[in-house]
């Protein structure tokens, strides 16, 4: 007797089907009216939105707020490999005055992000304290993974712009820094707002001591994968094989053994990138390891955009006016005016202060700490929390995503040639 199931259609294989066919078309569609790439993260969220909405059962099997640890996994992988990259990227670290917008940016600019988007989650959105507090530290970053178009080139390439030099090093740092503001937010969440007791314990533990563990693991493991790739045994260096797979590796130790110690291992994996970037830093092996990663890096946002667009459905519901003001009015207002006011005084000239400012792209770093936060505790605007995470990505992978390219391009260029 035949199999009665023999074409049955098993959800998971098609979903895997849809997956693939829609990264696919994103990267393959644009080509037809443009050299350029960014608007396949556009379209793999409107190829997830479209694809999984006819799928019985996907977007609700998909939905964060019942399953937030699929989001946390995947993005967190998507993250650490993303940061490991942008620290791979950078070729000179050498001049306190090009850093000066990346302090700014991280001391002023972030922490006045995370108050703007908090007052108005809790004015507008009537949300909690807590989860006001928390709406505005898993906003606040600028991405390392969709963010690459304006970040600069891969190593020993060169021409670090102070534009995408700033808008990189913040990427690579402002996702470990905002950890602190999760934790405060988990903090009032679970203890109420109390800062007498529990004040000091915060800024002991989850301020200096993991930002400092952070750094200093991802400094001494970085350090350490560069004489195991680039010195020992002398004669027969690991680098030889061109394996970019020890890129991976790299990073899966340098975040594991640093979360196992309770430190910041987004920090750590972005140091420990810096730090092996040092190491024989002329050596073509460095683009190998690079090149690699990003390839991983690609694959797993692709993945998370088609997932993002998936879920969309099931998030609509929570979704209001306030919480879409709340969006725009981060990407559109406080975060470039945040950048503008705080870039004031650096070597950064009045259009790169606003380039820097208005392409602080949000994206799956948003979503990781978000799903982490709420696999840990639950909160009682979870759901607007999600609804409100997924629209601003979204929205800002629209509005970043098909412009930053050219802008970025053509402030750099028009930069270049005033100084020549």
């Amino acid at each position: 007797m035949a199999d009665s199931h023999f074409f049955g259609l098993a959800s998971y294989h098609v979903a895997i089907t849809a997956i693939g066919a829609g990264i696919i078309l994103s990267f393959w569609i644009p080509r037809f009216v443009s050299g350029r790439e960014p608007a396949a993260s556009a379209l793999l969220i409107l190829f997830g939105l479209i694809a999984f909405s006819f799928l019985p059962g996907m977007p609700a099997a998909l939905d964060p707020r019942t399953a937030p640890k699929i989001w946390e996994y995947t993005s967190e992988l998507a993250v650490i490999v993303a940061l490991f990259g942008t620290g791979l990227r950078i070729d000179n670290l050498r001049n306190y005055r090009r850093w000066q917008p990346t302090v700014r940016l991280l001391a002023v600019v972030m922490p006045l992000t995370i108050l703007a988007v908090a007052l108005l989650g809790w004015a507008l959105a009537g949300m909690t304290l807590a989860g006001a507090l928390l709406l505005g530290a898993v906003l606040a970053p600028t991405d390392p993974v969709l963010a690459g178009d304006v970040q600069v080139g891969p190593p020993t390439e060169g021409g670090e712009h102070p534009v995408r030099f700033s808008l990189t090093t913040e990427a690579g740092l402002n996702d470990g820094l905002a950890f602190p503001f999760v934790y405060l937010g988990l903090i009032v969440a679970a203890e109420g707002f109390a800062p007498g007791s529990w004040a000091i314990e915060w800024l002991a533990r989850d301020v200096v001591y993991r930002i400092g563990i952070g750094a200093a693991s991802g400094a001494a493991i970085g350090w350490l994968l560069g004489r195991i790739l680039f010195a020992i045994p002398a004669r027969n260096v690991l680098a030889d094989t061109g394996s970019g797979v020890l890129a991976l590796a790299g990073v899966l130790l340098c975040y594991g053994a640093t979360e196992l110690i309770e430190g910041y291992g987004f920090i750590a994996a972005f140091v420990a990138g810096l730090a092996l970037r040092r190491a024989e830093a002329g050596h073509e092996f460095h683009g190998t390891l690079h090149g690699f990663n990003e390839a991983i890096e690609h694959a797993l946002t692709a993945i998370l955009l088609i997932m993002i667009g998936g879920v969309l459905p099931v998030l609509w519901p929570e979704l209001d006016w306030r919480h879409i003001a709340i969006g725009l009015a981060l990407i559109l207002v406080i975060r470039p005016l945040a950048g503008w006011w705080g870039l004031r005084g650096t070597p950064l000239r009045p259009r790169e202060r606003f380039v820097v400012g208005a392409y602080g792209v949000r994206g799956i770093g948003s979503i990781y700490y978000l799903a982490y936060a709420t696999s840990h505790l639950e909160f009682v605007n979870e759901g607007q929390l999600w609804a409100t995470i997924a629209f601003t990505v979204a929205t800002s992978t629209v509005i970043h995503g098909l412009s930053a390219s050219t802008v970025v391009e053509r402030v750099t260029q028009e930069e270049s040639g005033e100084d020549a």
